[in-house]
């Protein structure tokens, strides 16, 4: 399938007020047909094949340590695949991205294909933005699946109120950041919503940078095909990296800028809400 017969991707998707209030308040909201099904399951065959070529790993999971088996994951696809490109660039995602920060423009930050395999075990507890050298709470991450999915096959679990919080961990992505957490959710301080039972290709979830979130197992004999696409709002500084993986993330994907410059270079292009 190539751009000129991919679905168009354009059209506004008007966010409900109570969404923006439920993002506003938790930090995380879960939205019906972003996409239509017909329009994420295009995608999906385009998503698949980009990433079956793209993923370097092909260890057997029982090989892998835990982040390894939470899923193949493959960023910045739309640098490299015209069609990707049309979904990761759609003026309707950024769209919904620019309501639910309440600004008027939004710029891209990455997009990042993660793919949960059938006997793929948990995503542990953690927060984006302690990978990131932005204002967490002024970044947001849309996570959409591209086939029907159920929470047998590791849907998002979110803590509701973190996000207003800022960081609350230094650990990445590990069986350590799945201890920490687990540890400082006990406490009953912040609302654990259920996952989503089930989502038809073309919904999606929202979360700020700073939400806690975590996938289960995928105890499913499909894989759990997941594209996600980061925003930020336009105009926000960068910040002055504080570990090794904000260094990394501020060259792979803020190339050229600066601490205490306007967060923009030629891999940000930028949104205005319509």
């Amino acid at each position: 399938m190539s751009v000129t017969t991919l679905p168009d991707l354009s059209t506004p998707y008007a966010v409900p007020p109570e969404a923006v209030s439920a993002y506003a308040r938790d930090g995380h909201v879960l939205l019906r047909e972003v996409a239509s099904p017909a329009e994420a399951t295009a995608y999906g065959a385009v998503m698949r094949d980009a990433v079956l070529h793209r993923s370097g790993d092909t260890r057997p999971l029982a090989e892998r340590d835990t982040y390894g088996r939470a899923f193949l994951q493959v960023t910045n696809l739309w640098r490299y695949d015209q069609d990707v490109a049309r979904f990761v660039l759609a003026s309707r995602f950024a769209g919904v991205a620019a309501q639910l920060l309440g600004v008027d423009a939004v710029r891209l930050y990455h997009d990042q294909a993660l793919f949960k395999e059938p006997g793929g075990g948990i995503t542990p507890w953690h927060q984006d933005a302690m990978y990131w050298p932005l204002e967490g709470q002024r970044c947001l991450t849309m996570w959409m699946p591209l086939v029907e999915i159920d929470s047998d096959m590791g849907t998002l679990a979110f803590a509701s109120g973190t996000n207003d919080i800022g960081p609350l961990s230094d650990e990445s992505i590990s069986d350590a950041s799945e201890a920490h957490f687990d540890t400082l959710l006990a406490g009953g301080h912040h609302p654990l919503p259920p996952p989503a039972r089930q989502m038809a290709p073309g919904d999606a979830t929202f979360h700020g940078g700073w939400t806690v979130h975590r996938a289960s197992p995928n105890t499913g004999e499909r894989m759990r095909e997941v594209m996600t696409v980061i925003w930020f709002a336009d105009g926000i500084t960068v910040r002055e990296p504080s570990n090794p993986a904000q260094a990394s993330d501020l060259a792979s994907w803020l190339p050229g800028a600066r601490p205490g410059q306007r967060a923009a270079s030629q891999l940000n292009p930028r949104f205005e809400l319509a």
